[in-house]
């Protein structure tokens, strides 16, 4: 049996990176950028311009890892596909189930997140508030959360990887560009006036329900990965 599925509507793409990008991590590392440049009394106009690069650096790392992980599955036959999209979406519906777990007993047992250390060092690398510094923070939280937070990104590239093409790779930039929004909102936000403590108190009060709909998200599309996978649906 071979996978056959075809591209992810626009619809689709949208609403699992829009899940996606109520990132804690990325989220985060810009609020402790920000506090530290506020802190450092730099100007609004000097942390927006940080900030941007920042973000800018995001999008090229995450919309990078996408195009190799594309490449890569784009390349690999359809019968050995069809086992990689079985396993893959039972892990990705295990993840979506740690997911809500964290819901009702955050902190406790296995959790999808940074470890103290990591957490740590990119605490450390923020006090680099240079151009090529911010750049460097970007790629390495990038890489790091991707592991533990890139699920629902990894279910979308492998849709897109069973026939990718120009199309395809539009609906890629696309997710990229709707995963950094929330960024560059709570960054235009603190440079219009919106103190930082409340944007962090926003975060904290809400990361459960992010963490209750990325679960509910991630178990959908680990479903949809091994129906598609068993030929017992096709996507449009």
């Amino acid at each position: 049996m071979v996978v056959e599925a075809s591209l992810p509507t626009i619809g689709t793409v949208i609403a699992t990176a829009v899940i996606d990008s109520i990132n804690p991590c990325a989220i985060g590392v810009l609020i402790l950028l920000v506090s530290t440049l506020l802190s450092g009394r730099k100007t609004k106009r000097r942390m927006l311009v940080i900030g941007m690069f920042y973000i800018a650096s995001v999008y090229a790392t995450y919309l990078a890892a996408g195009l190799g992980l594309t490449f890569v599955f784009h390349s690999i036959p359809l019968y050995v596909a069809e086992y990689i999209s079985i396993i893959v979406g039972t892990l990705i519906v295990i993840a979506g189930l740690i997911e809500i777990k964290d819901f009702f007993w955050y902190g406790k047992g296995f959790s999808l997140a940074i470890s103290p250390d990591m957490a740590k060092r990119i605490q450390k690398y923020t006090e680099r508030i240079s151009v090529p510094g911010v750049i460097f923070l970007g790629v390495f939280v990038t890489a790091v959360e991707l592991p533990c937070t890139g699920a629902p990104y990894l279910a979308i590239i492998l849709l897109l990887s069973q026939s990718f093409n120009i199309f395809a790779f539009l609906l890629l930039l696309l997710y990229n560009l709707v995963f950094v929004l929330p960024l560059i909102i709570i960054l235009l936000m603190v440079y219009f006036g919106v103190s930082v403590a409340s944007i962090k108190k926003w975060k904290h009060k809400n990361r459960p329900y992010m963490r209750l709909a990325t679960g509910i998200l991630l178990i959908f599309l680990g479903w949809l990965l091994i129906l598609i996978a068993n030929g017992t649906i096709a996507i449009g």
